[in-house]
């Protein structure tokens, strides 16, 4: 299981390393097309990551739950983020993961309950959620590649 929280981290260092150049202003800018902007999918991309690995076990999320609420699943951008917060959400893009990856060790996601995706997918313990959570992972990196080719030209 430690492994696939390496693929998650080398994942997210991928795609900060991509738009790194990036101004607050585009971070911020949903690009024509799309329904959310760069900031929110980085920040969904930690909620997501606390819900479908923290909740769903019972356990207690490692993120203020007022962040959870503006960027779990179903939420669009609400407002601008200024560069003291995007900078808190770089940091919670990593310091998440080495949470995760010691409550793994410590066997943290003993009461993990089973639920569906919205894609349909069967998911019954911890194990499984990692493996769904490397797809979610997938999807949003293509997404912020996509709205970082649009900000930047």
């Amino acid at each position: 299981m430690i492994q696939q929280i390496d693929r998650v981290r080398k994942t997210r260092q991928y795609v900060l390393d991509k738009i790194r150049p990036l101004s607050t202003e585009q971070w911020n800018l949903v690009p024509h097309g799309f329904n959310n902007n760069i900031v929110w999918n980085f920040a969904h991309m930690i909620a997501a990551q606390q819900g479908i690995c923290y909740l769903r076990a019972g356990e207690t999320m490692q993120i203020e739950e007022s962040f959870y609420h503006l960027y779990k699943p179903g939420t669009k951008p609400t407002q601008f983020v200024g560069p003291e917060e995007i900078q808190v959400i770089k940091s919670l893009f990593f310091t998440t993961l080495d949470s995760l990856e010691t409550d793994l060790k410590q066997s943290a996601f003993a009461g993990y309950q089973p639920w569906t995706t919205r894609y349909g997918v069967e998911i019954h313990n911890i194990q499984e959620t990692l493996h769904f959570l490397l797809y979610h992972e997938g999807l949003h990196a293509g997404i912020i590649t996509a709205m970082k080719n649009i900000v930047s030209h």
